[in-house]
């Protein structure tokens, strides 16, 4: 079935923000970019969770959607991390990336402030109507502290810029309860629920772990999205570990950094109150890459 935001359908990934003694290293931000299209990555999201937006300036996140947009340069699509819990902070930052060429944007329910559902479907009413970018609902209730219920998602739908959800809620009744109700496009917020989420209508991932195998998280993804289910199964029994420990070993971005360090692809540098692996992780992260083939 044909739904809203079918461009965007297949593998976007959760891109990590690269740090060099504090400051954005914006030569190794160049290179990770270019490995990204490189693998034909359908889709970048730079400063969302993944990206440690929490710990970046205002300056710092306008400045990091204009140099990725400016570095693609229309060769895949970029939808940033535009999303706050400040409504009027969210809107300023969506206008920016609009203004600077933005494909669409990811809009993480507003966090710590607890809207009720009311306040949720203003806020993201108002994103939609005040900007003329695609959103992405981004609902990861175990980061924001609060659900926003599949009644709240589907009034959204109804709007026509809203167009995606990020589902993260490991709910798949919740997500089936969108699919069935909705032409929303639903795209997984864990890697390791891609398979089964896209089984019950699912269209794809924005993915942590595609920051190293990118190519991997696509084959399952094509091969569900074609109907074969038993190549997308196989794809999932290898890459599930990595999913689960990319995830699992500690809080994103710690673990996905770490491993990037050790795969050459970056210096694992994090931003307080970010701290780094600790050793016991990073033992068991290095089984895990080594398992995998990558090491």
């Amino acid at each position: 079935m044909k739904t809203k935001g079918d461009a965007f359908a297949g593998l976007s990934v959760a891109l990590v923000t690269p740090f060099k003694n504090g400051e954005i290293d914006y030569d190794t931000f160049r290179s990770q970019i270019e490995f990204q299209i490189a693998a034909g990555t359908n889709c970048l999201c730079p400063v969302g969770t993944t990206g440690e937006s929490p710990t970046l300036t205002h300056d710092e996140q306008d400045r990091v959607i204009a140099f990725v947009v400016e570095t693609v340069a229309g060769r895949t699509k970029v939808m940033p991390g535009t999303g706050s819990n400040s409504t009027t902070e969210a809107l300023r930052l969506t206008k920016f990336a609009e203004k600077v060429g933005a494909d669409a944007a990811l809009q993480v329910a507003p966090y710590y402030n607890k809207p009720t559902q009311q306040g949720f479907y203003e806020h993201f009413k108002m994103l939609a109507e005040e900007t003329g970018l695609p959103q992405c609902i981004y609902n990861i209730p175990g980061r924001t502290g609060k659900n926003i219920e599949p009644e709240t998602i589907i009034r959204l739908a109804e709007l026509d810029n809203i167009v995606m959800v990020k589902e993260a809620t490991g709910s798949l009744d919740q997500a089936s309860q969108i699919i069935t109700s909705t032409k929303l496009t639903l795209l997984s917020g864990d890697d390791s629920l891609t398979l089964p989420l896209m089984a019950v209508g699912g269209r794809g991932v924005i993915s942590v772990v595609g920051n190293i195998v990118p190519q991997d998280m696509m084959a399952l993804t094509r091969a569900m999205d074609r109907g074969d289910l038993e190549e997308a199964r196989r794809w999932h029994r290898k890459l599930f570990p990595l999913c689960r420990d990319m995830l699992g070993l500690s809080t994103n971005p710690i673990p996905i950094k770490a491993a990037m360090k050790l795969l050459g692809r970056d210096r694992g540098e994090l931003r307080l109150p970010m701290t780094p692996l600790e050793d016991a992780g990073m033992v068991r992260l290095k089984k895990s890459l080594s398992e995998y083939g990558l090491m």
